[in-house]
């Protein structure tokens, strides 16, 4: 992922450094499991241990000659430790290191996602606390329906960023596998007691079977969520720039002070985080695309997977993180106008009343057919003259209760009781 959408601590685990340092995580825990097993001599596992070293340049420059990159490792780490260094590697398919090494780096990038969406969940359920009373409208087809209020709609997203929390959080758990059964998965070269020693001290599960590689299948399922994630939130960035429209004006994002919103026009204040957001949430969803081709290999396997698993789980990972993080802030810092959202309730001079008008002329007796077209003329004739559908419902219906038609409050009298499961995140 480019650097402009990198966030320190997940862009840390995905550089070559760290990456070389995880094959040097598996590399010594293998040739210690060996010494445990008497294979390896002892020693050979101790100065291993002690003197194992390499340097991102001197692996790229021996993979000049290699042609493979793990090979290249293994040449700069055993040549490292001197005569023991033959021990280096011992057993070992490269995809042993590589699939092992890889669970070790997402663990570590699952820490720093399943935060950021931590947070974003919380800025989202924090707003919709506050709003919890601020009236405005509901929208079906982009029309106005009946009043809601903000903070429900905020509530249905921090339900949904929750339910994403956990299905990340599954994710990630059910890649916390490595293995170390050789070429095609039989134990041919290492013995399965070796295997677990190894994954005991890198605190990873074993996979039942394996060819020579983790099934795909597991990462494909990252991938899938990650994409889920980033659809909620983009779902959540449409409506912000929804409500960001000059013409709606409900809601802005954060505007910081020294901040343009154009080069050209000055008075613009533009919904430029959510755009992005928006933007990069196509790119995830493309992502889980190649994850879930990456599932079906050759045989025991092939390495199509891998060139593009070297790009999309590491930006998949570290964009996530980024947008949960900017899709926090955007929820925590925006502006919302409840005094705008109280006079586009009256947009359509109270035609959004129309079921609560229809369905007390059914308890008023009259036929549901006929109580349904007095209320829609007369809706649609206030919304089209500007004529308050009130006044024209006292002419066409003199005996119905008013006050009790147009009561805002008879939206809201279950609310509380959902503000409850809301409360229950915290």
């Amino acid at each position: 992922m480019i650097p402009r959408y990198t966030r320190a601590e997940i862009g840390a685990v995905w550089t070559p450094q760290a990456k070389l340092e995880s094959w040097l995580e598996v590399e010594l825990a293998a040739t210690e499991a060996w010494a445990a097993e008497g294979v390896v001599p002892e020693e050979a596992a101790r100065e291993a241990r002690e003197r194992a070293a390499f340097t991102v340049e001197a692996v790229e420059e021996r993979e000049k000659v290699t042609d493979h990159d793990v090979a290249a490792f293994v040449d700069v780490v055993a040549q490292s430790v001197g005569e023991h260094g033959r021990w280096v590697h011992y057993g070992l398919t490269s995809s042993d290191v590589l699939d092992t090494a890889l669970a070790l780096q997402l663990r570590r990038a699952g820490e720093a996602v399943l935060a950021s969406a931590c947070a974003y969940r919380d800025a989202l359920v924090e707003r919709a606390l506050e709003h919890r009373e601020t009236l405005c409208v509901g929208r079906t087809h982009g029309v106005h329906a009946e009043p809601t209020t903000f903070g429900l709609r905020l509530a249905g997203f921090a339900f949904e960023a929750d339910r994403n929390l956990d299905r990340l959080e599954e994710a990630f758990a059910q890649l916390a596998v490595g293995k170390l059964s050789g070429a095609v998965g039989t134990y041919a070269s290492v013995p399965p007691a070796v295997e677990a020693r190894v994954m005991q001290k890198l605190g990873l599960g074993r996979e039942d079977v394996a060819t020579q590689v983790v099934p795909r299948d597991r990462h494909a399922e990252l991938l899938a969520a990650i994409a889920i994630a980033g659809a909620g939130l983009e779902r959540f960035a449409t409506e912000v720039r929804n409500l960001q429209k000059t013409e709606v004006r409900e809601v802005e994002e954060p505007f910081a002070a020294g901040q343009k919103g154009s080069s050209a026009m000055p008075h613009k204040r533009n919904p430029i985080r959510t755009e992005r957001i928006t933007g990069l949430a196509r790119v995830l969803r493309g992502y889980s695309q190649a994850g879930i081709e990456n599932v079906a290999l050759w045989h025991e396997r092939d390495i199509s997977h891998s060139g593009a698993e070297r790009v999309i789980l590491p930006d998949a990972t570290i964009g996530l993180d980024y947008m949960q993080d900017l899709a926090a802030k955007v929820a925590a810092g925006m502006k919302v106008n409840e005094e705008r959202m109280r006079e586009n309730l009256g947009l359509t001079h109270g035609a959004l009343f129309s079921q609560r008008a229809l369905t007390a002329l059914v308890e008023s007796g009259m036929t549901r057919d006929d109580a349904y077209r007095v209320v829609q003329e007369n809706a649609q004739r206030a919304w089209d003259t500007r004529t308050e559908f009130r006044d024209l419902l006292a002419e066409a219906a003199p005996d119905l209760d008013l006050d009790a038609v147009f009561d805002y409050d008879a939206y809201l009298t279950h609310v509380p009781e959902i503000f409850e499961r809301l409360e229950a995140l915290r």
